[in-house]
């Protein structure tokens, strides 16, 4: 059962689950079906999302949803600011971490196999674009202002009685 809130704080908490959801789900297409494996930075971006979805799912089921809200924007965000870091890495704007790539090892396979035998993913190299703007960019766009609306609407409910 869920429970019922005022218009503002039923948009925050909509808004707060579907971001994480989406950005997420775009993430793993993009690795699972365009083969576009991840690197360091692009694992630390999804952190704070699964993160972000697992407070707003429990908005829909506890009290008080305005902190629950609140704080899966918070992982929103600090997905989003990940990304903003992430991309000015790839776009040459700063330096990134010394060793960025991403091994995960899948079940019954030989650690040392997958090792030597898996690709480098670079962090400063954009595995695509649209319009100039790498994934990780997007991801600062719409995590950033879809976090700063969910903070707007959790404070635009503090004028509504829930």
């Amino acid at each position: 059962m869920t429970v019922a809130v005022a218009a503002p704080l039923r948009a925050a908490r909509a808004l707060a689950l579907a971001v994480p959801i989406v950005l997420l789900g775009g993430a793993y297409v993009s690795q699972y079906v365009f083969g576009l494996h991840p690197c360091e930075m692009c694992w630390w971006q999804r952190y704070p999302h699964m993160f972000a979805i697992v407070f707003a799912a429990l908005a829909f089921f506890w009290r008080p949803v305005r902190p629950l809200v609140a704080v899966a924007a918070v992982g929103i965000l600090a997905s989003g600011l990940i990304g903003g870091f992430h991309a000015g890495v790839e776009y040459g704007w700063w330096q990134g971490m010394t060793a960025c790539t991403s091994t995960p090892f899948a079940a019954g396979v030989d650690p040392m196999d997958a090792i030597l035998n898996a690709p480098v993913i670079r962090c400063d190299v954009a595995p695509w674009t649209l319009g100039g703007i790498s994934l990780a960019g997007f991801n600062f766009l719409i995590s950033t202002l879809g976090a700063l609306a969910v903070f707007g609407l959790v404070a635009r409910s503090r004028k509504v009685p829930s």
